[in-house]
């Protein structure tokens, strides 16, 4: 199938996922969080180098960090107390850069969590592991937490990109639960909460870099993941309490 047949093949998908995305649910928090007991929170890569500075650091995704701070403080207020971020901690010499330029390198301001994650008043207790590749699972504590943790069941992803770091730990998280028949498992993906980041044509063609449509890839990447059994909302309704409303200010 080439070009010219191709993309006109593809038009009422594509119609068909704008509707899809446009007509997300909205749950409440008692809703997505039963039991916060059971619950977790896992963020990833929201740090400085991908949201305030650095090459990789986009305007989309520096966007979700409200969003992400308004729904854990939220959450917190509800009960929950496991929070998880993993967050890029490169080596120097990473395999890594040979497909994407060096950033947030071990011991750089780039690998830190952000400023507005540091500020909350539960930082202390959240568990932050160091990962070196766009996998949250390989390398890392993160099964090792899971295996300690069986009876949390309800897992919110947050952070970025849609189709790189939040797609590789959704598809853990829920494909770990298949492969091990652990019933009752939820990843709960709010779009609000995630994003991407873009890079048109004629910008990668000046840099040359592969182009990035942020918009189409982020909603393929949702769509992908519903495929499989991940729950994709269009954002978590959140009481405004005094927390979540000082978090929004």
């Amino acid at each position: 199938m080439d070009t010219r047949t191709s993309i006109p093949h593809g038009l009422p998908f594509l119609a068909w996922l704008a509707d899809w995305h446009a007509q997300l649910p909205q749950p409440g928090l008692d809703a997505a969080i039963p039991d916060p007991r059971r619950a977790a929170i896992v963020s990833v890569d929201v740090i400085n180098g991908f949201c305030h500075a650095g090459p990789l650091a986009s305007p989309r995704v520096q966007g979700i960090i409200q969003p992400i701070v308004r729904l854990m403080t939220a959450a917190h207020a509800a009960g929950v107390r496991h929070f998880i971020v993993t967050q890029d901690t490169h080596d120097p010499d990473a395999v890594e850069f040979a497909a994407y330029p060096p950033h947030c390198v071990r011991g750089s301001d780039e690998s830190e969590s952000v400023p507005e994650f540091k500020a909350l008043p539960f930082w202390r207790d959240v568990v932050v592991m160091p990962k070196n590749s766009i996998h949250s699972a390989i390398g890392t504590g993160l099964d090792a937490w899971l295996d300690a943790h069986p009876r949390v069941d309800v897992f919110l992803v947050v952070g970025d990109c849609t189709d790189l770091c939040i797609y590789q730990l959704a598809m853990h998280l829920r494909l770990r639960a298949n492969a091990l028949q652990t019933r009752g498992v939820r990843v709960i993906v709010p779009e609000d909460c995630v994003d991407t980041f873009d890079t048109p044509v004629e910008t990668a063609r000046q840099i040359g870099a592969l182009p990035h449509d942020a918009d189409l890839l982020h909603r393929i990447f949702l769509y992908h993941l519903a495929l499989n059994g991940v729950e994709i909302v269009k954002r978590i309704g959140v009481p405004q309490t005094e927390h979540a409303q000082a978090a929004a200010a």
